[in-house]
């Protein structure tokens, strides 16, 4: 059976804190989860802006539709999903009862285990996106679910050795997946949601190797309007009617995490954060960044430093 995509009634991500297991924000301390769906749904959402994690989605039971950039897929078998920090994705879940597991690992994870990374590099799962969707038979889902339940094993039992099998048993994952190898074909988005998507695509290459050298080019809708070729009115009604936001308010989200990244991962100084940010001196950054968290950007970096103490 196929499904028309109809996104109309997804939320971001980010507008559903008390619906997602694990915090966004980059500085949550963990390197590794296992989460078991049927305690932690996968619920509608569009997610545009970059994770910091990899994961791998094990469908065991359920159906949903799967957006990955500008490929649909309508999911109502046993299905594992690859997905990239960078990639932009969608869920529409379509039943009450899900089933299955997924495994979330940063990608300073794939430092400490090398052979992880080697692995990860090796098989391409999550940068082929022609690999990224495998479909499972009902005689291989034992296989995947029996790999799933001794991570989420190791994770509640928290040895000394956690994180060495749980690496472990991710890399046996892609193997599996390897040798099931069914990869099913995508449907194409709609025209609209390929605006979305471009909108999106943007937005992260934009923001995603922000510096002093290089700093932001575009911070306005107009301005990502008229790189997309399409009118700033007309961007506005696609993402408030995809995401309940409008380009701003998405623009200004993502330039927040920047700025606190930058605030707690560097030693810069505000100009030269400012600066990088595209904000025409740092005295309109301190404003802005105090408007929208309640902070100045000094006392932002002097409460996690203390936090952290």
């Amino acid at each position: 059976m196929k499904t028309t995509i109809d996104l109309k009634q997804i939320d971001t991500l980010r507008n559903l804190p008390d619906m997602i297991p694990v915090l966004r924000d980059f500085y949550e301390e963990w390197t590794v989860k296992v989460f078991n769906r049927k305690y932690h749904e996968c619920r509608n959402y569009l997610s545009p802006n970059r994770r910091e994690f990899y994961k791998v989605l094990f469908i065991s039971k359920g159906s949903g539709v799967f957006t990955m950039g500008l490929n649909t897929y309508y999911i109502d078998e046993p299905t594992l999903l690859y997905i990239h920090p960078n990639d932009i994705i969608s869920w529409k879940n379509l039943s009450d009862e899900p089933a299955g597991y997924y495994v979330l690992f940063k990608k300073e994870f794939t430092n400490i285990f090398p052979n992880l990374k080697s692995t990860i590099d090796k098989f391409a799962l999550y940068t082929d996106k022609s690999k990224s969707v495998i479909r499972l038979s009902e005689s291989e889902v034992p296989v995947i679910n029996n790999l799933f339940i001794k991570m989420q094993e190791e994770e509640d039992t928290n040895g000394t050795y956690k994180e060495d099998s749980i690496q472990a048993y991710i890399q046996l994952l892609m193997v599996e997946s390897m040798k099931v190898g069914k990869y099913p074909k995508p449907d194409a988005v709609t025209e609209e949601f390929s605006h979305v998507h471009q909108f999106f695509n943007l937005l992260e290459t934009e923001t995603s190797n922000i510096n002093y050298n290089s700093p932001i080019r575009i911070r306005t809708a107009k301005e990502f309007a008229a790189d997309l070729g399409i009118h700033p009115n007309y961007l506005n009604e696609l993402l408030k009617k995809h995401t309940g936001q409008n380009a701003s308010t998405h623009i200004r989200n993502r330039l927040l995490d920047e700025a606190k990244v930058l605030l707690l991962q560097t030693d810069w100084n505000l100009h030269n954060i400012s600066y990088s940010m595209g904000f025409s001196d740092q005295p309109n950054f301190s404003v802005f960044f105090k408007k929208n968290t309640g902070l100045t950007p000094v006392a932002f970096r002097k409460s996690f430093l203390s936090a952290k103490a």
